[in-house]
Formats: C-alpha cells, structure tokens, sequence
C-alpha cells in the first residue's frame, strides 16, 4: 500500500489517537504510517504547515509472513536454500560428475556404514572362539575387513533404493529435498543403473566369504529394498530397519567356519538369534532418536515413524529398548560361554553409555538428535566391540597356552 505522510510536530495527543485507531483495526488491518519528524513551521492559526511531502511505502499484514503456533518467530514458510556442492569433506575432492553418484550412496555420512558394519563385527567377535580350531587374530581381522566393504558398498546401495522409493516424498521434506535425485541432478533411470552396480560389487564381496555365507547373504536383499515401503504402511518402520542392518549378526558365523545349521549346534543358533534380535532393538533405538529430526516434515507428507506414535513418551520407549537390547546381549554372552570382560565390558559399556545418551538427548533439537546419531554408534558400538574383543584375545591366548602346555607332555 502506498500512504503519503505528512512530515512536521504534531501534539502528543493526536499521534496517542493515530494509534490507538491502528491498533483497534486489528490483526488483518494494514498499519499506520509512521510519521517522520522534521523541523517545521506553522502559521498564523497555530496549524503545521506542511514542509515536504515523502511518500512511504508500508507492507500490508495479508504480505507480511504469518507466523506458526510451534515457532511463533518464524515465518511458516522458510526461506529456501538452493543447493551448493560440498566444499570440504571427501565429496569435494571428486569430479563434478561423480558427486550425485557420491551424495546418492552417503559417502560422506558414514555413520550408517558404521552400524551395519558394528552387527557384523560382533558375530566375529563372537563367533572367533567357537570356531575350530579357535580363529586367529589375523583371520578375524581379515573377516572384519571384508565385512566393512561389504558394509560400505551395500550401505550405499541400500540409500539408493530408499532414494528411488522416495523420489516423490524427498522433495517436501526439509533434509532429504536436496538429495540427488529429489533435486534432479540424477535421473530415476541412472539411479537405478547405479543401484545395480553397486549391488554386483556388494555380490563381489560376498564371494570372498566362504559359500554357505552366500546362502545367508543373498536373503537380506528382501529386506533391503522393502524397507522404504514399510514407513508408508505402519508407525514402526524402524524395525523393518532393524532386521535388515541387523543382518549381519548372523553372518560371522558362516564367515569363520561355524555352521549354524548343525546338528549339535543348537547353543550356537540360540547365541546367533539373540545377538541378531539385540542388535535389532539398538537399531530401532538409534533410528527413532534420529526420526525426531524429520518428525515435523513427516508428519505433513504422511510419513509414518516410531517417533511420531510415541513422540510424548519417547524416552519411556528409548529406555525399554536398551533394557532388551542389553538382556539379550547378556543372553548372547551366556548360550556361548563367554567371560567376565564381555559382561563387564560389553554389557555393562552399553548400559552407561545408553543411559547416559537417553538422559542428554534432546528430542526437540535436531542437531542434538544427529550428535548423538553419529556419535552413539562409535560410544555404544565402540564400547560393545571393546568388551567382545577381550572376551576373544583372553580365550585364544588361553587356548593357545593349552596347546603348548599339551605338546609339552607329548614330548616328555
């Protein structure tokens, strides 16, 4: 609206009146101009004579952004950042042409390659010592080291399927609108290329391992490119996440040799599905402390999740899956005969570092829910494979002085 002011001292009581006439037209009413004061003259008859006429140009209330009742403060429409390519980190340092390629399978978010790789990474652990004879360091090391590129390669894999699914709801969601093919940097069709590619290496990998590991490998690609459509018919995609990152927990005993399917290994499978189902309770733990960074964005594109169901008692939740997850690591430990360094370092680690991350988080903030996403992986995974790690070396360095000490005998 344009209103021309009249620019010269007026009395207190008529500017008191100007006022109170805007305020009494209310929120949808456009707002007074504000008055500039110069030096003025008057004349005869005490009136102010008019010195320069300056034309203001006001904003109407209908212009003007509204306000939400979450975030009084903030316009309820966000300014829109245009996209930018990564000016630090591993993705800036690749050609132009390769960084969609990049961004699709989060190269630069490893976080997610840590937890699939941590599930994978116990089962060794775990299953080190049952093997037989008992693994060796080097042979566990190698194990682990094929696992973290399959956990790599598969990760991104995984990312891009879930891009592919969600192509159509990415764009509305504030964190996931400038992925590469929501923006239209990739097309559905080089996505998918793309997807199969990384799915023959992920294959590739997988070969290296011993050839029953094929027979429990393979099966998890159900889980994998179904886990996208489970948040779109229930509250608890997480847990569809959780038994497809949790897979791995069954794979280190294939991987070194102990056949899970035996006659006489029933205490083996009995510690396999406790570890798996542990390790899918940590996964629907971290994930729903993460679904509170889109839990506004979701709840308006019809995204289903964990934390919108239990968004008023999430740390009531939170609680009870670390209780789960610990008890059947505990139970894990016991089917197969582990020591007192996995209780106390394995179990007894994730017991604080779990509590202690349920009471810091803070559900309302999104950077402190994707701190303690990337961070927590490290602390809880660090802290469970420490414990695991310990438990194996004492029993090998036992085991090993039992062979000595019995070829010792033959020769006497």
């Amino acid at each position: 609206m344009h209103f021309t002011s009249i620019c010269g001292r007026i009395s207190p009581a008529c500017r008191d009146a100007l006022v109170s006439r805007a305020s009494s037209l209310g929120r949808h009413a456009p707002m007074m101009p504000r008055l500039r004061y110069h030096s003025t003259r008057r004349t005869a008859l005490g009136f102010v004579k008019p010195t320069q006429l300056i034309p203001l140009h006001l904003t109407s209330t209908s212009q003007r952004g509204t306000h939400t009742l979450e975030s009084p403060s903030s316009p309820a429409t966000p300014i829109i950042e245009a996209y930018s390519p990564p000016a630090t980190g591993i993705i800036s340092r690749l050609p132009s042409s390769w960084v969609p390629y990049a961004e699709l399978m989060r190269i630069d978010k490893p976080a997610g390659t840590i937890y699939l790789f941590f599930p994978c990474l116990f089962s060794t652990l775990l299953a080190a010592p049952l093997a037989t004879p008992m693994a060796s360091p080097l042979s566990v090391v190698g194990t682990a080291t094929l696992f973290f590129s399959g956990a790599l390669i598969m990760r991104g894999a995984g990312c891009s399927i879930n891009d592919l699914w969600d192509r159509n709801l990415d764009p509305h969601v504030t964190r996931t609108r400038l992925r590469p093919i929501a923006r239209g940097a990739l097309t559905p069709f080089r996505a998918f290329a793309f997807t199969g590619a990384q799915l023959l290496a992920g294959l590739g990998v997988l070969l290296q391992f011993p050839t029953i590991c094929l027979y429990y490998g393979i099966p998890s690609l159900v889980l994998v490119a179904t886990y996208p459509l489970a948040k779109r018919v229930t509250y608890y995609p997480q847990f569809v996440l959780g038994l497809t990152f949790s897979w791995g927990a069954m794979m280190g005993f294939p991987a070194l040799g102990v056949d899970l399917l035996a006659a006489d290994a029933g205490a083996i499978r009995t510690a396999a599905a406790l570890l798996y189902t542990s390790n899918v309770a940590w996964t629907v733990l971290y994930d729903m402390i993460y679904a509170h960074m889109d839990i506004r964005d979701d709840a308006k594109a019809g995204i289903k999740s964990i934390a919108l169901k239990h968004d008023a008692e999430t740390k009531k939740v939170l609680t009870g899956l670390a209780v789960v997850q610990i008890g059947l690591l505990a139970g894990a430990g016991i089917a197969t005969g582990a020591g007192p360094a996995f209780f106390i370092g394995s179990c007894g680690g994730a017991a604080l570092t779990l509590g202690y991350m349920i009471k810091k988080v803070n559900l309302k903030s999104v950077k402190d829910c994707w701190w303690w996403f990337v961070n927590g992986c490290w602390i809880t995974g660090g802290v469970i494979s420490f414990g695991l790690g310990a438990d194996y070396l004492i029993r090998y360095l036992a085991d090993d002085n039992k062979l000595d000490s019995n070829e010792a005998d033959v020769e006497n």
